[in-house]
């Protein structure tokens, strides 16, 4: 929990403005209001290579902590690759990075608020996305709006926040990348609510390293996956769940694990 945290601080202080941009031409960016934050936020978007030669719709993902997705210049301990892995299978998809909060952080990706550590703003922050960030997208790019069109996806709070949002919003996400969930940080509560939810049909993919150095990220994952499989049958093959041997808490992982989550959930 201590080295997670620790990671926390270094998302929010690194300066890499020294380090050249590895963004693919697809990476653009663009600022808008979030009036739900009292702030602007930097937007990145990823469109496929043939979409502005094609007339076609296509699914959205929504990914948290925008900096560390496209470019080793804005990221902390190196990029995603997101760009470079999906251009490698031509993939179909639009990706939408969301600048993370810098010191408020922890507050927009916190779905309640910790008795040590605070946070708890991640109602306002998934208010933005849905009702500010999503209408924008959805008249600017040709997206497929619906729900099984539409992920949600996140690392660390990220995690936390993605499986939160969607079970908040079921008629909005129906996807869910869910990778290295911070369950620890609202454990209580976002049990309790995933036990009050019924007919869920949000497909999940989990992903951890069983060296993330919190013993409790493994049985976090395993009881939270668990939880799910009781509201739903099994059968209907809705989520997967991988736990990377010696995998660590940090874009390695999660940069490694990307393309096969993504390949699943699409």
């Amino acid at each position: 929990m201590k080295y997670i945290l620790l990671l926390f601080t270094l998302l929010i202080v690194h300066n890499s403005s020294a380090q050249e941009s590895t963004a693919s031409e697809q990476v653009s960016s663009f600022t808008l209001e979030a009036p739900q934050l009292q702030s602007t936020k930097k937007i990145w978007v990823y469109l496929p290579k043939n979409y502005s030669s094609s007339t076609k719709k296509y699914p959205v993902i929504y990914m948290h902590d925008g900096q560390n997705l496209f470019d080793a210049k804005t990221s902390y301990s190196g990029e995603w690759g997101i760009d470079e892995t999906l251009d490698s299978i031509q993939a179909q998809v639009i990706v939408i990075g969301i600048e993370h909060g810098g010191n408020k952080r922890m507050d927009e990706l916190t779905p309640y608020k910790n008795a040590k550590y605070g946070g708890g703003a991640a109602d306002q922050y998934l208010d933005f996305i849905v009702n500010t960030l999503k209408p924008y997208v959805d008249k600017t790019y040709r997206t497929k709006v619906e729900a099984s069109n539409t992920c949600l996806w996140g690392s660390s709070l990220g995690g936390l926040v993605s499986f939160y949002g969607a079970l908040k919003y079921p008629k909005v996400f129906g996807k869910v990348g869910c990778f290295s969930p911070s369950f620890w940080f609202n454990r209580k509560e976002i049990f309790a609510l995933m036990e009050q939810t019924k007919n869920y049909k949000t497909k999940i993919y989990f992903l951890c390293g069983d060296n993330e150095g919190d013993a409790d990220m493994v049985n976090d994952l395993n009881k939270m996956e668990y939880q799910v499989n009781t509201k739903r049958c099994s059968c209907k093959m809705l989520n997967k769940k991988v736990i990377v041997a010696g995998g660590q808490h940090n874009e390695k992982l999660w940069r490694e694990g990307f393309k096969k989550a993504y390949l699943w959930l699409f």
